[in-house]
Order: C-alpha cells, then sequence, then structure tokens
C-alpha cells in the first residue's frame, strides 16, 4: 500500500516518540530533561542495565550507544511489536486518531503532483526575490529597511516582491513551461470570472514565503503596499501542498531553535518572527493570520512543552490571548501548557526590539504568565464584587472553565489555585472594610478604640472571652471539617485578633471543603505543627473532643451558629463602647448618653445568654461546661458513698 508523503508527516508530528518509546522503557530520570525532549533509558532491543538508549523527543529519532539501533517512531513499533511497515503505521494512526487512507490506485500519481507543485512554489520563490530587486521593488525595499531588515536578512528570510501587475507571475511561469493547471493548484494564480487569462494571486505585495517542517515552501503570505488595499495582509489559498490550519510560519529552523534550548515563542505575524528571530529569539513561529487552531496546538506542544504566546498589548491581542487559552483548557496534559506574554500597550514584539531592544523583550518573556492567571484576570479584572451574587456568578464562570479540563489531576490543581486567588481577591477587602454591628441597627465603619479604652477591664475582658470563643471554633471545626461549608462565610468574617488563630482560620477555609479527612496535615504543611499545637494545648480546647465528638454534625452546627452569633454581638458591642469612650473628651450631649445606654443593653443582653447557659452549667477550672443537675446528682452520689464510710 502506498501512502502520500503528507499522511506520515502528520503522523510524525501527532506522536510524541517519548510516549511511543515510553511504553516498553523506564526512563532514567536523573540523565533525562524531559523539558528539553532529551530521554534515556536502558535499551528495550538488548539485555543492558545502563542507559544508554537515547530519545530525541525534538527531532523524533532515537540511537542506542551499545547495540546502535535507530530510528522513528514507525521503526521502533515495527521492531519492538514484530509488525510489517503498514502495520506499524496503522498502530500508530489509531492512538494519534487519524484515519488510514484508502487504498488508492492513484496514491503515486498525487505524490507526483506535490512533488511537482512544491517545484512551481520554487520557481516563484525566485521570481519574488528578483522582483525586490528592481525598480519596481524600490518602495518595498524602502518599507523593509524602516523595519529593520538589511539585504543579508532579506535574503535568509527569502522575502521577496509581487509585482503591480495581473499576469507577472503568470506569464513567466508559462514562459518557463509550467502547465496551466499546476499554477492554478499551486495557488498562485485565479481563474478569471470574464473568460481572460487567470490572474496573480499576490499583486504589488511584499512576499514572505512559508516552509513546511521538512523545508519545501507551500505557501506566501504577502503585504499589501497599498494602504488602501482591502487586505494587508493575505496568504494563499488551501492546496494540496498547504493546510493553513496546520502550518506555521519559520516551522522548522524554530523547532531546531527549541531543541538547543531555547524558549518557543507564538507571535501574531510574519514581521515579528522575523525581528525576533535577528534579535536572537530563534524558536520563534505565527500562525498565518490566524487564530491559534488545535492542529496548531498540537504542533506547538510537539516542539516545546510551554510554549509562550506572545501577542500584541491591544485589545485583539488581549482577545487572540483568551481564545488561545478556551482552546487549550480541554486539551491540556500534564506538563503540556501555554504561558502568556503580553507585549506593553500598543506594541508588538517587532515594536518593543526596535524601540528598547532585546533585553525589553526577553524581560516581558521571563515576566510570562500561566494560563490560570489569564483566565483569573479575564474573569475579574474591571469587575467589582461587592455582592454575594456577583460573586456567585465569578464562581460558576470559573467552574465553568475548570469542568473543560479533561485531566483530573490538571482540574484538581486548577481548582486549587483558583481558590487561592479568590482568598486573595476577597480576602483583603473584608479587612479594609471591617465593620461592626450597631445596636442602633446601622452598620457603621469599626472606630480604632483609644489606648485607655483598649486598656480597659471591659475590653480586655470581653477581648479575653472573643479569643476563648474563636479557639473553640476552630477547634470544633478541625473535629467537623465538613459543616465548614455552611459557615464559610461566618468564618471567613471572623477578625482573629489572635495570628495563630488568624493562619488557622485560613487554612481550614481552604483545604476543609477540598480534602475534609487530610485537613490536620495540609495545615501542618502549610503552617507549620507550632499554631495548631498551640491551639490544642489550650486548657478549654482540651477536653472539646470529649464534648463534641467527631461525626456530630447536628451538634458542631448548633454550637458554631451559637458562638459565631455571640462573638458578632461582642464585636460590635466593644466598637460602640470605644467610640463613645473617645467622644468623652468632648462635649457630652443626649445622643451620647442614648448611646451608652442603648450599649449598656447590649451587654446585657449579651450576658443574659450567657447566663442562661450558667443557670444549666457549671465551668470547670479547665473551661469545660458541667450540666449542674448531673453535678448535683452526681455530688448526691458521693455524699452517701462517704456517708456510708464514716459508719463504717
Amino acid at each position: 500500500m502506498s501512502l502520500p508523503p503528507g499522511f506520515l508527516d502528520e503522523l510524525r508530528t501527532r506522536l510524541s516518540l517519548s510516549q511511543v518509546v515510553g511504553r516498553k522503557v523506564m526512563w532514567d530520570q536523573r540523565k533525562s530533561n524531559q523539558g528539553k525532549g532529551d530521554m534515556w533509558a536502558p535499551c528495550p532491543f538488548h539485555h543492558e542495565k545502563t542507559a544508554s538508549f537515547h530519545v530525541d523527543d525534538q527531532k523524533g529519532f532515537y540511537y542506542c550507544f551499545g547495540c546502535h539501533a535507530k530510528g522513528d517512531a514507525i521503526s521502533f513499533v515495527k521492531e519492538t511489536e514484530n509488525v510489517s511497515f503498514i502495520e506499524a503505521v496503522e498502530i500508530l494512526a489509531r492512538e494519534a486518531g487519524m484515519p488510514m487512507p484508502a487504498r488508492d490506485p492513484k496514491a503515486q500519481e498525487k505524490q507526483d503532483r506535490r512533488s511537482q507543485l512544491a517545484d512551481v512554489m520554487e520557481q516563484a520563490v525566485q521570481f519574488f526575490r528578483l522582483q525586490l530587486k528592481t525598480g519596481a521593488g524600490a518602495a518595498a525595499r524602502d518599507y523593509l529597511t524602516r523595519r529593520g531588515l538589511d539585504a543579508q536578512a532579506l535574503d535568509r528570510w527569502e522575502i521577496g516582491f509581487a509585482p503591480d501587475g495581473w499576469q507577472a507571475l503568470w506569464d513567466h511561469l508559462r514562459g518557463k513551461n509550467v502547465t496551466e493547471d499546476l499554477i492554478l493548484g499551486a495557488g498562485l494564480a485565479k481563474p478569471s470570472n470574464k473568460g481572460k487569462k487567470p490572474y496573480d494571486t499576490f499583486r504589488n505585495r511584499i512576499i514572505y514565503p512559508i516552509r513546511d517542517p521538512r523545508g519545501r515552501c507551500i505557501a506566501f503570505g504577502g503585504r499589501a503596499m497599498d494602504p488602501n488595499d482591502n487586505a494587508k495582509y493575505l496568504n494563499s489559498p488551501e492546496t494540496d501542498l498547504f493546510d493553513k490550519g496546520r502550518s506555521l510560519y519559520n516551522h522548522g529552523p524554530a523547532r531546531q531553535a527549541a531543541g538547543k534550548g531555547q524558549p518557543l515563542i507564538v507571535a501574531e505575524g510574519y514581521m515579528d518572527v522575523i525581528a525576533l528571530a535577528e534579535a536572537g529569539f530563534g524558536a520563534s513561529v505565527a500562525p498565518l493570520g490566524t487564530a491559534i487552531t488545535e492542529h496548531q496546538l498540537q504542533l506547538l506542544w510537539r516542539i516545546s512543552n510551554e510554549p509562550i504566546i506572545a501577542l500584541d498589548g491591544d485589545t485583539a491581542g488581549l482577545r487572540a490571548a483568551m481564545r488561545a487559552v478556551d482552546l487549550a483548557l480541554p486539551l491540556l496534559e500534564a506538563g503540556k501548557s501555554l504561558r502568556f506574554a503580553l507585549m506593553p500597550e500598543g506594541k508588538d514584539p517587532d515594536d518593543l526590539l526596535r524601540a528598547e531592544g532585546p533585553g525589553a523583550v526577553q524581560a516581558v518573556l521571563e515576566g510570562a504568565i500561566p494560563m490560570v492567571k489569564l483566565l483569573w484576570q479575564r474573569e475579574t479584572e474591571g469587575k467589582v464584587f461587592d455582592s454575594p451574587e456577583r460573586k456567585a456568578a465569578l464562581d460558576k464562570s470559573l467552574r465553568d472553565k475548570i469542568k473543560l479540563i479533561r485531566d483530573p489531576s490538571i482540574r484538581s490543581h486548577y481548582g486549587q489555585e483558583i481558590k487561592d486567588l479568590r482568598w486573595q481577591l476577597f480576602r483583603p477587602q473584608r479587612q479594609s472594610q471591617n465593620r461592626a454591628w450597631q445596636p442602633r441597627g446601622k452598620w457603621q465603619p469599626q472606630q480604632p478604640a483609644t489606648p485607655g479604652a483598649r486598656a480597659s477591664f471591659l475590653a480586655s475582658s470581653e477581648n479575653a472571652d472573643i479569643e476563648l470563643r474563636e479557639a473553640a471554633i476552630l477547634a470544633i471545626a478541625l473535629l467537623n471539617p465538613d459543616v465548614v461549608v455552611q459557615f464559610e462565610t461566618q468564618l471567613e468574617e471572623m477578625d482573629c485578633r489572635n495570628p495563630d488563630h488568624s493562619a488557622l482560620r485560613g487554612a481550614i477555609l481552604r483545604h476543609a471543603i477540598d480534602d475534609p479527612e487530610n485537613l490536620k496535615d495540609h495545615i501542618v504543611q502549610t503552617l507549620g505543627p507550632e499554631p495548631l499545637e498551640n491551639l490544642l494545648a489550650l486548657r478549654h480546647v482540651a477536653v472539646i473532643p470529649c464534648v463534641y465528638k467527631p461525626g456530630d454534625v447536628e451538634k458542631a452546627q448548633m454550637t458554631l451558629a451559637e458562638e459565631l452569633a455571640k462573638i458578632k454581638a461582642l464585636r460590635g458591642l466593644d466598637a460602640e463602647i470605644a467610640e463613645a469612650a473617645e467622644e468623652l473628651s468632648d462635649l457630652a450631649d443626649e445622643a451620647l448618653t442614648y448611646r451608652l445606654a442603648q450599649a449598656a443593653e447590649e451587654r446585657n443582653r449579651t450576658s443574659r445568654s450567657q447566663n442562661e447557659d450558667k443557670a444549666v452549667f457549671d465551668i470547670a477550672d479547665n473551661g469545660a461546661r458541667i450540666n449542674r443537675d448531673e453535678k448535683d446528682a452526681f455530688e448526691a452520689i458521693m455524699s452517701g458513698i462517704n456517708f456510708e464510710r464514716k459508719r463504717r
């Protein structure tokens, strides 16, 4: 069976040799460098213990320094599976999701035609290059000089010029005995609708040859010299050689540069790629004027595990970046992602290079952000989340995006990263908007108390009471993490004055919902053992495991609701008294007297609530509550026992 060359090229592009070989070998992790596609293992073709079998994932070849076996993915499957060439291709095609081409008796004719089209394209390259050096190309040369390209750069990139004539290239190729069918098939001319000769596809344009990874010219890109032209940039139409959604500008040279350790940069246009490569960033490609397609993304990951998308710092550039994020999310795999380097506003990579030099571009590349940060930026930038509804809308939008990720491990890590970013966004707001309930039924900013008020017995005693309650709340949450989600908002608003309590509260909120079974382990990993040990060593906390058994959700819910409500009331009382104490230095009036009376009444209500507890419970030395009826019954029993002992 004869296979078209394009099929095998596509098959090799879609597959990673290290993945194919990895099914048969154990990689030497100390010697291998997965980021560069440089993998080593004991050879699967002969028995050995040393890692002499080398896989170059970038080039797609393997070689054993012991038995000298070498080849590509097809030869590896052929040798290890003991199958024929066609059977090896079929195995790899199934893995890559590519249907095998039907048996075509004219396959050789198609292959010959592609070769003929490639020859015609090379003739066109030479024609366009020659035209750039003529008088007709003077304006194009001036433009390229202003863009910083000298004669050597023009030759390196084979840049040419299409003259402003309807049949200039057509007549040239026909004069070389190239058939009309091949000229039209290569996309170099279009048939006339008026019965005249076909006309050239590119006219009065600077020409950029587009080559495939094998170095064949498969298409052209043309920039209009006329500012009034409807299409500033124009690509060749799709042909038997050219599939725009599966091609990259500067693919072959960029793959070689990336194999030498350079970062793979994805720019927006031809001139950006040329400018970057001329400045030393050789691993630069462009997606030919279109949004990045799924096939192009797979090509990029074939070259590098983490390409950097370098886009213009304008609205269009940001939109392109967001489209790339949406495309990549379902395709993410462990170790394969994208990073985004956004140029300064109003500039593209070429502008930045000419204005500030390679160092400025390097700085932007080093500051490239991961996909998750750009996703977060899109959903939050310029928006205000000052209501529960808006926060819920943000959560829903982010959840919908994360659900697109197929890999469960990556999806989990994205969820945790988003949760951390959400914490950072909303936590400063709560601290800066620390508001306390006032007995008058209004919400007012909490004012700091004067040193005298803070040192007063009232304030210090209430603060101690609040801190005791905070410790109890955190301990109950640790024992019953399943209830944390129900009290998430109240716990977030609990302004812990003890630094250890604040850190513990944050760790509980971050990990209790996602992994409640390992909550304590997460806390120790995040904060170290000391904050948790300090909490559990408190006398009134030490008895909590005896009173609140793990899994007693209903009792934990009731206690948390009550204690959080009491802390909220005490905080409001504390703020009101502190504010009133500050105003005592001014002229006292009836309003101040009324406020103090209301504050006193609020304090009485809080005390009554506590006294109601004490009507049923006594407080032991260690802070535990003891049911008074049970205590009286126990004491009566003990009195009876002592009485009997005395009688004897």
